[in-house]
């Protein structure tokens, strides 16, 4: 499979696999930015022109309401369905064209999380409604002095002989200057407890004070407060735990839109990138004969497919997954961590190329480069997903359990399991396939035979110099441990789906030279952390590898033809 093809290009982008409903849909969108051109996109974004002309569209073509509300929901327009793969489709358009248009796409998918998952039939039919008639939906979780610390909340509800009426503010909300759905997070205090709860909100109610947007940008990023809002019984959409678990479950299923919005950010600036450089002429030869350009190239390259081979492949486990399997929920937290910081790195290795161009105005470069520093830091850091990933570690890599396979799942279907989660808890009884298999029959790749002995190193070293319990309760060692362990879930995916595209083994061996690398950079800041012991030191040193060495030529004259390829209309 030409590794090209890979990658979304509008002038070309033809999505078999979807009904003709869908497929028209995203051709619209697609053709709705391309009328209005690059000079407006950039326009806009320099202006911070807030997007109401795109929500205008979504109300138009009735775009969220048929992607967003889940099949057989009353109030719902026809041909509504929740479809992890046309979700994830329409996230990597919408990044394709900027951050600024995926926001509202991303919030909305947050705000009716909560929402779907809620037993009130008459929120869930009020909200369907609401989304039919064009309008958005808001995640009212975050606030100013907790982040979004949901133990320590300030928002509270009172009793009242009506209901309730809540007071307190929200902050960094995004749409919460437009949505007519928003779901807050809040607490009741009782006598002598407190019960956590998820209500709706309505942003044009006159208890609904909206202070400022937060950020200088297009995106509305709200902070707002409610003062004496009115809350009834039908807008209750979850009390108790079962408010703390629809919190968490919304982020499982809307977090997972960031892969494929830094997807479509980076390959649209890898056009960009290969244009400009193959008709840029310095000293006499054009930019792209000089070594070091084509080297930054095939590793912005080959991390990009790998971006792309992952979250494809993560989609699956997504519309596979059940009360009895789980596996979704780590590979949503390395798409979060691992696929957002590999967008950076792309960013950053074209930005290298194309240097001054970046910083011009009048180009998309200019927009992918300012939006990509937020996904791995404004949806969940780093950080927060590593801890995460951390409680994965010893099932998936020494209690292999026997699962079954799991399909390509592309078909029209509705994901409901992905609205009833259940509670939050038991992350450490999730069961995984064992990894070993995969990379065994990849062994032939030369980077893959390398990165396998990496995986060994790193394995032995938590079997036979385990960390130990203060090691295991310092956060920034165990980051470290964390990364290394990322390393080996995403190329498990990895090798899974270019097994299933049919990806050449060239291609294989350029994504995992770029692993390879980074396990070695990993085990050097593994060796450097002070608690590191000696014998953890030595396996550390005794993994760093440098990648094998191997024929680039096919990924570079891949990368060349995508040279004017697709340019997006003035």
């Amino acid at each position: 499979m030409n590794s090209a093809s890979l990658l979304f290009n509008p002038t070309t982008y033809n999505p078999e696999h979807f009904d003709d409903e869908t497929r028209e849909l995203l051709a619209s969108t697609i053709e709705w930015f391309e009328t209005r051109g690059l000079r407006k996109l950039t326009e806009d974004f320099h202006r911070k022109v807030f997007y109401q002309e795109f929500l205008d569209f979504v109300a138009e073509k009735q775009l969220f309401a048929k992607f967003l509300t889940p099949e057989g929901q009353p109030g719902a327009v026809e041909g509504a369905r929740w479809d992890t793969a046309r979700v994830a489709a329409l996230s990597e358009i919408l990044g394709f064209y900027g951050l600024n248009y995926w926001y509202p796409w991303q919030v909305a998918v947050l705000g009716l999380g909560p929402v779907w998952q809620s037993d009130n039939p008459a929120a869930r039919k009020t909200t369907a409604l609401s989304l039919a008639e064009g309008e958005v939906a808001a995640f009212g979780l975050s606030e100013k002095e907790h982040g979004a610390d949901v133990y320590s909340t300030s928002m509270r509800l009172t009793p009242t002989d009506e209901g309730y009426v809540a007071n307190g503010g929200k902050y960094y909300i995004g749409n919460g200057n437009c949505a007519r759905t928003v779901s807050v997070f809040g607490r009741i205090d009782h006598e002598n407890d407190h019960e956590y709860v998820f209500f709706r909100a309505d942003s044009t109610h006159p208890a609904f004070e909206l202070i400022k947007n937060v950020v200088p940008s297009q995106m509305y990023v709200a902070e707002f407060r409610l003062n004496d809002y009115p809350v009834t019984e039908d807008d209750i959409l979850h009390r108790g735990d079962d408010a703390f678990s629809a919190a968490m479950n919304t982020v499982n299923v809307g977090k997972f839109n960031l892969c494929f919005g830094g997807i479509g950010l980076c390959t649209h600036a890898l056009y960009e990138a290969i244009t400009h450089a193959s008709n840029r002429v310095l000293y006499g030869s054009a930019v792209t004969t000089m070594p070091h350009v084509r080297t930054q190239f095939i590793d912005s390259y080959a991390r990009l497919l790998g971006m792309r081979l992952f979250s494809d492949r993560a989609i699956d486990y997504f519309r596979t997954a059940s009360a009895d399997d789980r596996r979704y929920l780590l590979y949503n937290a390395v798409t979060k961590m691992k696929v957002t910081t590999e967008a950076e790195a792309v960013m950053g290795g074209l930005g290298d190329i194309v240097a001054a161009r970046g910083f011009e105005k009048d180009n998309f470069f200019t927009i992918a480069v300012n939006d990509v520093r937020g996904l791995p830091k404004l949806e969940g850091t780093v950080a927060v997903n590593l801890a995460l990933i951390n409680k994965f570690m010893p099932a998936y890599m020494f209690s292999p359990a026997d699962l079954d396979t799991v399909p390509t799942r592309l078909e029209a279907a509705n994901d409901d399991f992905l609205f009833r989660q259940g509670p939050a808890r038991g992350l450490g009884k999730v069961r995984f396939h064992d990894w070993r298999p995969t990379y065994k029959a990849a062994a032939h790749i030369p980077n893959v035979a390398v990165f396998q002995e990496q995986i060994d190193t790193f394995a032995s070293m938590l079997t036979e110099s385990t960390p130990t319990k203060e090691q295991i309760g310092d956060m920034d060692f165990m980051l470290a441990v964390g990364q290394l362990f990322t390393f080996l879930v995403y190329g498990h995916l990895i090798l899974e789906q270019a097994k299933i595209k049919g990806i050449d083994d060239v291609v294989v061996n350029q994504i995992f030279s770029t692993l390879v690398r980074d396990f070695s950079s990993g085990a050097l800041d593994l060796y450097s952390k002070p608690l590191a012991s000696d014998e953890q030191q030595k396996r550390m040193i005794s993994a760093i590898r440098r990648p094998a060495a191997g024929d680039d030529s096919p990924i570079w004259e891949a990368i060349t033809g995508l040279s004017g390829a697709y340019a997006m209309r003035p």
